[in-house]
């Protein structure tokens, strides 16, 4: 596979990812993005920021609090990867100013659905970039 088509499948998997968000901040209350009118693209620009940053810490500190957490996790028969990613969802909130997430169980709503709606994504758009 070329980089260019490994960029072109992140690029979609960031857009898709942004749409995720769009509805996890309709369906959950305490999840919100402040959209930026004047930015660049708009406030669609201002979710395709959020879903860039959360991909990032999703894949750089992800991995590190999932192994760190595996005696948790084998405890709880993966339940607590719940919390897991209510941590991601709180700490790309940490980084931007322009997402919100109001307490513990929004965050764990919203990494629950954040989830859910990727294994669907990932099920009818196989996009996982593989090395």
């Amino acid at each position: 596979m070329t980089v260019v088509a490994t960029i072109g499948k992140f690029a979609v998997r960031v857009v898709v990812l942004a749409a995720i968000i769009y509805a996890v901040t309709r369906l959950v209350d305490g999840i919100e993005v402040i959209g930026n009118p004047e930015g660049f693209f708009g406030e669609t620009g201002t979710y395709l920021w959020v879903a860039l940053l959360f991909a990032v810490v999703n894949s750089i500190i992800g991995p590190v609090l999932r192994l760190l957490s595996l005696p948790f996790v084998l405890l709880t028969l993966g339940l607590f990867l719940l919390v897991v990613n209510a941590a991601l969802l709180g700490i790309t909130a940490a980084i931007s100013d322009r997402f919100t997430v109001d307490g513990f169980w929004p965050a764990i709503v919203g990494g629950f659905l954040i989830a859910v709606f990727s294994w669907i994504a990932e099920l009818l758009l196989p996009l996982k970039v593989r090395g």
